[in-house]
């Protein structure tokens, strides 16, 4: 036994291109607004990067001078006590830039929940067509 819809063809496919209309809107303004959370997160990675670049010329410039003294008093030469000093300023700067930048992929940028989003539409689309 089929039923059938007592509107028109026209206004069928006026409904469904509004429907559609409408799921694509809201589907870029779910991509907006993660693409703009997104932003938000690789600006505070860039942070973080700024942050290990002030405390590496900070921890140069103040400690480095006071530890060189403790090492040459120590017995330790003035240029060893200068480069053990440095390399571990420098490593701590790179552990914080290794951090930083694997927060930074841009991967984390993509709209990966609309992606997902606009694929499983798609599917739902699909079947309802084949299912006619």
């Amino acid at each position: 036994m089929e039923s059938h819809d007592p509107r028109s063809t026209g206004s069928l496919l006026n409904d469904v291109l509004s429907s559609v209309g409408n799921l694509l809107r809201q589907e870029v303004d779910l991509a907006r607004a993660e693409v703009d959370q997104n932003l938000k997160r690789a600006g505070a990675a860039l942070g973080l990067l700024v942050v290990a670049v002030i405390l590496a010329f900070i921890g140069l410039s103040v400690l480095s001078t006071a530890v060189i003294s403790a090492l040459v008093l120590a017995g330790i030469s003035q240029l060893w006590a200068t480069v053990l000093v440095g390399l571990v300023v420098l490593l701590i700067a790179i552990i914080l830039v290794i951090v930083g930048v694997k927060r930074l992929k841009l991967s984390s940028i993509a709209p990966t929940r609309t992606a997902r989003s606009l694929k499983a539409d798609a599917q739902m689309m699909k079947e309802a067509y084949n299912d006619r």
